[in-house]
């Protein structure tokens, strides 16, 4: 499509540009990666294209990702079945080693070299890694799930201030030496709050939060966290989007300006929220005064 335009027309679009791009420049914005534009090849390369695009015009990118449809994989291919109770993953000593090697290794190497062969400078972190994510146990029955205890956020300041995109795999540890499973929403919301960033970046697989679960035109294109409990009562938030908006508010509380649930099925959804004015999901705000 842009091969279409005139050199005026791209002119006039890279100007249209400008004053988000002085919004942005300089300031942190996380992504949370994972659902479909994590599977679907094409959109991967999209969304790598759209970070790295992000941090040439001087965006603080951090990029925390999951990961669950890969280890659900590796899980088969070794005979074990996936378990989930209240959407999160049944973990056992052998389940949280074949996430630590999942996540760690395969999910998180091979977004970091696709950020490198887009132009970008990337280093992958685990959050084992100078115990970026100290954890501790959520829930016996869960097994090696972990909650957050605390962030040691210095890992990803250091590689930020020496202009490196920081891909954060949400592996977890304690003092104990233990390692856990840790949900990628709930890292994100933490990470993000620890350093005080812009934006949250909430990539799904829905358009964002509708009032009608099966109209996309009932998009509801921002709430405040006073709202969340009108949505609850009403059940427009239900399921799987209550654990979501739940770290979206958690996030505000920590620190963030502000979270955006959208769609990561949509080409350059990204991209779409942060430099155009009419931005993309549902946005989520700390409350109005």
């Amino acid at each position: 499509m842009v091969d279409s335009l005139s050199n005026m027309e791209r002119a006039e679009v890279i100007t249209q540009v400008l004053p988000y791009i002085k919004k942005y420049t300089g300031k942190v914005v996380v992504v949370k990666y994972g659902g479909n534009a994590m599977i679907n090849e094409q959109l991967k390369q999209q969304v790598m294209e759209d970070i790295v695009l992000l941090w040439l015009i001087g965006v603080k990118i951090v990029l925390v990702h999951g990961g669950g449809p890969e280890i659900n994989e590796l899980m088969g291919k070794l005979g074990k079945k996936a378990e989930f109770v209240d959407g999160l993953r049944v973990t056992d000593k052998e389940t949280v080693d074949i996430v630590q090697m999942v996540l760690a290794g395969k999910v998180n190497k091979t977004l970091v070299n696709l950020l490198e062969m887009k132009g970008g400078r990337a280093i992958g972190l685990s959050g084992m890694d100078g115990r970026l994510i100290e954890a501790q146990l959520k829930d016996e029955k869960l097994g090696f799930v972990g909650d957050i205890k605390k962030i040691h956020i210095k890992p990803v300041t250091d590689l930020l201030e020496n202009d490196y995109i920081p891909v954060i795999s949400t592996v977890g540890c304690d003092k104990q030496g233990n390692t856990y499973n840790i949900n990628g929403d709930t890292a994100a919301a933490h990470i993000a709050g620890a350093l005080g960033a812009e934006r949250l970046i909430m990539m799904t697989d829905i358009d964002g939060i509708l009032k009608d679960k099966n109209d996309p035109s009932t998009l509801i294109p921002e709430i405040t966290i006073n709202d969340a409990n009108k949505l609850y009562e009403d059940g427009i938030v239900s399921g799987g989007m209550i654990p979501k908006l739940e770290c979206c508010i958690d996030a505000i509380e920590k620190g963030v300006k502000n979270v955006i649930i959208l769609d990561g099925r949509v080409p350059h959804s990204i991209l779409m929220e942060l430099l155009t004015n009419e931005g993309a999901g549902t946005m989520v705000t700390g409350a109005k005064k």
